[in-house]
């Protein structure tokens, strides 16, 4: 019993690679965003969970490090490109095959973060789930306007290239984890909480993307890595 008990950390690290895959099943089947956005919330929670259970059972692997890396892979690297790749589809193949771009980036990222013993208690670069959060909603965000095509593909090739760049730049970023529940060390997860609790219930899905750039531009203004 004991041993189970020990691999449900591995086992919610493989949840959320399966919920990853049913995300990109969804898209690729033609279904609503709506549904690749709940397999990848289910994802994202597999993926906090893993971590936490872990620290609670006091265990740990570098099995477990190195299924969380392969798990977030597919989940907050594939997914989001093929989120890209699917709102670029009609630019033709050769526009629409840089969204990968995201899925390559990511992969340098995930890499990086597993070598860098710099970021514990925060992060350099945006964090994959960020940027797959950001790619979810814009689907949705964009739903709010009525831009040409043009000027649509024009718009989402920048953004390919962007959150390509923000994954590997080299940004301090505030860690949502919270060490304790005091406001002098986390007024700024505070402030961003409440924020984006607002933002989601104004904006439901399409709040997402804006709560990412709202994530990183209080990273920049308010945040040091000596906090």
């Amino acid at each position: 019993m004991r041993n189970i008990i020990l691999h449900i950390p591995n086992m919610l690290t493989l949840s959320n690679a399966f919920f990853g895959c049913l995300a990109l099943a969804a898209l690729y089947q033609g279904a609503p965003y709506e549904s690749a956005a709940w397999w990848i919330a289910l994802g994202a929670l597999c993926d906090f969970l893993d971590g936490a259970v872990a620290r609670a059972l006091k265990v740990s692997s570098p099995l477990g490090k190195e299924l969380d890396s392969l798990a977030d892979m597919v989940t907050f690297g594939v997914v989001p490109a093929s989120v890209a790749f699917r709102m670029l589809q009609n630019a033709g193949f050769a526009w629409a095959s840089l969204a990968f771009l995201i899925a390559a980036a990511s992969a340098l990222r995930l890499a990086r973060f597993n070598l860098d013993e710099r970021q514990t208690n925060h992060f350099i670069g945006v964090p994959t789930p960020a940027n797959t959060l950001f790619w979810i909603g814009l689907p949705f965000l964009l739903r709010q306007f009525t831009p040409s095509h043009h000027a649509t593909v024009a718009v989402l090739l920048l953004l390919v290239v962007l959150s390509s760049y923000w994954l590997l730049a080299p940004w301090a970023l505030l860690s949502l984890k919270f060490k304790n529940l005091s406001w002098h060390d986390n007024r700024i997860r505070y402030i961003f909480v409440v924020l984006s609790i607002l933002c989601l219930l104004l904006l439901q899905w399409s709040g997402l993307s804006l709560l990412i750039v709202l994530y990183v531009l209080l990273s920049w203004l308010f945040f040091s890595p000596k906090q």
